[in-house]
């Protein structure tokens, strides 16, 4: 067996002294973020005991701690063997945190506690939430105001103050024997914690550099000047020492004639004074309307200094056209956490849709006991839900995110009875919310996204003899529809023998309380595209497997886009995606189709691009399709493409200059990522397109690539632009570290950073990518 060699035993005064230590280091963070002596947060750092709920047999008390960093919390186990870090979580990781009974399993295990002492902390991945009861009302509104405080105030902190966070955090998690000096050893450490590999000789010649004192220690001032070492920017000091005086300023002046030429700002000359204002840390520089290296480097880093045109977090598009104008984010069985067989059915996922800005969401319907309704996979072993849950969950973040319309694309197999509770839940709980009506008279064309704001939309059957569900209601009680079954379509052997068991039918019999509730999106079957002579309701939609929907996309492509210009249509992933997989969904937007279904669940490539594509337009679920592909005499066909009005053709230059504070993929301690960068194009054919850096070994603190590539772009309008950083590995698959996806008329030009995302779509605090954009027409 394995002897554990005990620490020596602290003496009372060196506690003390530790502990005062930590003390300044919470109040000095404390200040960092805006929260000095701030009373919810000494709380935290005080911490306290919680109920932890599981289940309703499962309940415990734990005690919980905002940890010295304010960045993480520590949480108690009993677990045995359990490591250090699994008790540990990070403020970056919570998505939100709410109070009362607002999830699932408080719903079902906390009933019996007051809803003043419950709180709830979600994850921005998938992990499951913390469900968490306090002893007193006063210590939950602790708990739930100094989370949502420091939450706040991160969010707020630029990207330099960001990053000095970071780094005196990953300082004192070096420093082991807490005495705030650093030895050569734990500077060494250090590196290696913030993903940088660097050998003896120069380890120790940045020490020795540091060390003015010679104690063989870094402490105070020298710590500060290894801090300025190690977050050097060579590549922007170069680029400012073209633009500033002797002295390192860069004049007002000089800031307009950089913005013009390098950035290609139209509005320079108002732009500049703004700039030196907002972001310039010097007030002598600033009195005098001019830019230090560190003004310059804060710019850069902001929000003005992105990639992605600011102007486009904001709704800028025409929202008064017809809905079948716009493409809409949406969502696959939205209920499903994982699979399609086998996994968890939650309320929860509506909820991280809807935040996600998807404006539609699907519910498959099935008799439930009790006379209630449910919702899960059906013929599957995936778990039901209430659809009233549901409902309430929908009512509730509906329009969080966005005030556009939200449509609930049903998918209805229960009995008639059960169908008018359906029809009675919605009713009743979403209110003035539900569409009953048709807006404004409106029985030619779809009403626009401006004129549904805040309303919800069923999609569904409708009775035939309601033919018209813009005319009012008749008095025909139910009637057989046909039914669609997209379950029926899953490749798995199970599902098929219960289908075989319960013997299938072609039809279903239809309420009329559910039928009135569809006004809009009437659910038939695809017979082919429209009779010129003979078209179709404008409120008649399909849904497409995808692939109906991609061989159509490829024999009748011409064709689909007129259709599109009417209808609506919605495309869902093929039957054997049991593993919840996605489809890309390019080829379809590149035929005007606006419903195109994805499992929000499952990270990838997939979903980088379609929430690259719905970042646009102020993240509100709503892109306006291109010009032509509204125009009703278009000629377009993305599968042959002729000389017409698309857009003027682009060549893009990108050069790939620099990395900065990449994550660690595996947190081995002695493990340093080999990062390198794949660009990627997704468009039409002829512009899809892929290249990438070489590999920079051992290095993800700041890994330096400068090298440029071109691209020719024949349709801008429907390209996107991602970059996709990865850890190389020569003998297995790359490991993921960060991507960005944005759509091609997104693009700002010059010198950007690029702020990386995590494989599920959440920023990084401080991991970019600085890179040079450059965009000419084409002869």
């Amino acid at each position: 067996m394995q002897c554990i060699r005990r620490q020596p035993k602290r003496t009372v005064s060196q506690e003390n002294i530790l502990l005062e230590q930590s003390r300044r280091v919470a109040a000095l963070n404390g200040i960092r973020l805006g929260l000095k002596d701030d009373k919810d947060l000494k709380f935290l750092l005080k911490g306290s005991q919680l109920l932890k709920v599981k289940s309703s047999s499962w309940r415990k008390e734990r005690f919980y701690k905002l940890q010295e960093d304010c960045k993480t919390i520590w949480q108690e186990s009993k677990k045995v063997l359990r490591s250090p870090e699994s008790q540990i979580f990070s403020i970056e990781d919570i998505r939100d945190v709410r109070s009362g009974h607002k999830t699932e399993g408080m719903e079902k295990y906390a009933k019996d506690v007051p809803e003043y002492r419950c709180f709830s902390i979600i994850f921005k991945d998938q992990r499951k939430n913390l469900d968490l009861i306090a002893s007193s009302e006063d210590d939950a509104n602790h708990w739930i105001a100094g989370l949502g405080k420091i939450i706040a105030h991160s969010n707020s902190m630029n990207q330099k103050q960001k990053l000095q966070h970071w780094i005196h955090t990953c300082l004192r998690k070096a420093d082991k024997n807490k005495d705030n000096k650093m030895s050569l050893k734990e500077l060494k450490d250090f590196l290696k914690e913030v993903n940088i590999e660097v050998d003896d000789y120069h380890a120790k010649k940045i020490f020795q550099h540091c060390d003015k004192s010679k104690t063989e220690a870094l402490e105070d001032d020298e710590i500060e000047e290894f801090y300025k070492i190690l977050t050097e920017r060579k590549e922007i000091d170069s680029i400012f020492q073209m633009y500033s005086d002797p002295e390192g300023f860069m004049s007002c002046q000089n800031l307009v004639r950089f913005l013009h030429e390098m950035q290609q700002e139209e509005d320079a000359v108002v732009a500049a004074p703004a700039l030196i204002q907002r972001y310039e840390p010097n007030e002598r520089a600033k009195r005098g309307n001019a830019m230090t290296k560190d003004g310059f480097l804060m710019y850069l880093l902001s929000d003005e200094g992105n990639i992605f045109n600011p102007s486009h977090r904001k709704v800028y598009q025409d929202m008064t056209q017809p809905l079948s104008h716009y493409l809409v984010s949406s969502s696959h069985n939205t209920y499903l956490m994982e699979d399609q067989i086998t996994g968890p059915s939650s309320t929860e996922a509506y909820i991280r849709a809807l935040t996600k800005g998807c404006r539609c969401v699907e519910l498959d319907c099935w008799d439930g006991p009790n006379s209630e309704p449910v919702i899960y996979h059906g013929y599957t072993l995936t778990s039901k839900i209430l659809f009233s849950d549901v409902i309430k969950a929908i009512k509730n973040y509906a329009f969080k995110t966005s005030p556009y319309p939200v449509i609930i694309s049903l998918e209805n197999h229960c009995s008639v009875e059960q169908q008018k509770v359906m029809a009675q839940h919605m009713t009743t709980i979403l209110q003035d919310m539900l569409l009953v009506a048709p807006v404004d008279g409106n029985k030619s064309q779809f009403p626009s996204p401006e004129q549904l704001k805040g309303k919800i939309l069923v999609k569904g059957k409708k009775l035939s003899r309601q033919e018209d569900p813009t005319n009012g209601n008749n008095n025909l009680e139910a009637e057989d529809v046909s039914d669609e079954d997209e379950a029926a379509e899953i490749e798995d052997e199970s599902v098929k023998t219960k289908l075989e068991q319960k013997g299938k039918s072609d039809t279903l019999k239809l309420a009329k309380e559910l039928s009135d509730t569809v006004v809009y999106c009437k659910s038939v079957h695809f017979e082919g595209f429209d009779d010129p002579s003979h078209p179709r309701a404008f409120y008649e939609m399909s849904s497409f497997s995808e692939s109906k929907a991609l061989k159509l996309a490829q024999e009748s492509g011409t064709s689909f886009i007129h259709h599109n210009i009417r209808h609506l249509s919605r495309i869902y992933p093929a039957g054997w995606r049991t593993d919840s997989s996605n489809y890309s969904p390019v080829d379809l937007w590149n035929v005007g189709c606006q419903i195109v279904a994805l499992n929000f669940q499952t990270a990838g490539t997939e979903m980088d691009v379609y929430q690259g594509r719905f970042q646009d337009n102020g993240f509100s679920g709503y892109v306006l399709k291109p010009e032509f592909l509204r125009d009703e005499q278009t000629k377009f066909n993305p599968k042959s493409i002729t000389e017409g009005t698309w857009g003027t053709k682009k060549k893009l230059l990108l050069k790939i200059i620099s990395g900065q504070q990449l994550p660690k993929v595996n947190k081995s301690k002695n493990s340093i990522v080999d990062p390198k960068v794949t660009i990627e194009i997704h468009g039409v054919q002829q512009d899809n397109n892929k290249k990438q850096t070489k590999v920079i070994e051992n290095n993800g603190f700041n890994p330096n690539w400068n090298e440029e590539f071109t691209f020719d772009i024949e349709i801008p309008a429907l390209a996107l632009v991602r970059f996709v950083v990865e850890d190389f590995d020569m003998s297995t698959k790359n490991d993921f570290i960060g991507q960005y996806t944005l759509p091609f008329t997104s693009l700002k030009q010059g010198y950007r950073h690029i702020h990386l995302l995590t494989k599920n779509g959440d920023p990084y605090s401080s991991s970019t990518l600085f890179v040079y954009v450059n965009i000419q027409d084409c002869d």
